[in-house]
């Protein structure tokens, strides 16, 4: 079989699709990746993956008719050519446009991946821009996906919301959870007890409680000195995202650690105590989540849609409301009073990565969904 994998973002392939692409290929299926952004280093390690790298033009975010319009028949065209015999497209504007152009080009069997409903769709967003947006997105949404052969979603609050309202048939929806990790990769680190070290790893948005994480560090260094708080990544492309300046001033301050993006999480979550993402972006379910529990970290998330699916709440970590600073103070404050408890939900946490986030296991799915049959075993 060909397959076209349709993304914004060259680094999601290898970094996210890596184990997805090289078991389709092991199986002897051609792989094209699409992404209009691939740099050296990105073309380089899609095709050592075994796929082969094409490039095409889309804009990653924001609605521009026309170039979008534009963008959208270059697409069908390369399509055309490329001749896949399935599609799966990921991302917001892959999954609309790049679904729409898979059926103008006369691809057979077109799927697509709902990784998070995106800002669009976040609770209290309810301003008149954001409403108008999201009534054309969710019209956008109904198009394409009415020609969709199956739907992916990373959490039930999705296929509710786009079930609910129309933008995808029931029958099409098929939950997945979470996209998984390799966990020997993301193996099980020491848990750190002291000092109590805690970390959020992300694009640097407001939407992904940044802010929030940075008042209740404040609060707990008052009394709790020797506790560290890591920050990791970079500001963002995004208008939510928060500036170089003000992170320099927090580093200085003393009041977090930050680094910026680094190409291997894993030996700052080896520092780690506990894994704190306070967001109330609309998330599928957090890829960084995944990799804090497979290395046996203990999780303090929001009570939203894909982050309340990702963990047990008392078990492997703990929910808090979104935007609430003292109600995450407390959390945090609990491991620190309890230290037992960073190992007993890290290995939780481990436990339920091992039994939902196996990222062979959710491969298999995937590639079972496409009619590709079982993919190889590592």
């Amino acid at each position: 079989m060909k397959i076209g994998l349709i993304t914004t973002q060259a680094f999601s392939l290898h970094n996210f699709r890596g184990p997805l692409i090289r078991d389709w290929v092991a199986a002897g299926h051609v792989v094209y990746a699409l992404a209009p952004d691939f740099d050296a280093d990105s073309r380089a390690r899609v095709a050592e993956l075994g796929a082969r790298p094409v490039d095409f033009r889309m804009e990653r975010a924001g609605l521009r008719p026309l170039r979008d319009l534009r963008d959208l028949i270059g697409l069908a065209r390369l399509l055309r050519r490329l001749n896949p015999d399935r599609t799966l497209a990921y991302f917001i504007k892959p999954v609309i446009y790049g679904t729409l152009a898979a059926r103008f080009a006369g691809v057979p069997r077109r799927y697509a991946m709902v990784e998070g409903a995106g800002y669009v769709f976040a609770e209290g967003a309810d301003g008149l821009k954001r409403k108008w947006l999201r009534a054309l997105v969710t019209r956008l949404y109904r198009l394409a996906l009415a020609s969709a052969r199956g739907v992916l979603f990373l959490n039930r609050d999705d296929v509710a919301l786009f079930v609910d309202a129309g933008m995808v048939d029931r029958e099409k929806a098929i939950l997945l959870g979470g996209i998984g990790v390799d966990l020997s990769h993301f193996a099980p680190a020491p848990a750190v007890l002291e000092p109590p070290c805690f970390i959020l790893v992300a694009r640097l948005l407001r939407q992904k409680g940044v802010e929030v994480f940075v008042e209740a560090a404040r609060c707990l260094r008052r009394q709790h000195p020797s506790a560290r708080f890591l920050l990791l990544g970079s500001p963002d492309l995004n208008p939510d995202s928060v500036g170089e300046a003000r992170l320099r001033a927090w580093h200085a301050e003393g009041v977090i650690e930050w680094r910026a993006h680094v190409a291997d999480v894993r030996p700052w979550l080896a520092q780690a105590s506990v894994f704190v993402l306070p967001t109330w972006y609309r998330e599928g379910m957090p890829r960084s989540i995944q990799e804090a529990m497979a290395m046996a970290r203990a999780v303090i998330t929001t009570d939203t849609p894909g982050c309340r699916d990702a963990i047990e709440h008392g078990v492997s970590g703990l929910l808090v409301p979104p935007r609430d600073v003292d109600a995450l103070t407390a959390a945090m404050a609990r491991f620190i009073a309890d230290p037992a408890l960073i190992e007993s939900m890290g290995q939780a946490a481990r436990a339920r990565a091992e039994a939902c986030f196996d990222v062979h296991r959710v491969n298999r799915r995937i590639s079972e969904m496409l009619g590709l049959g079982p993919t190889i075993e590592p």
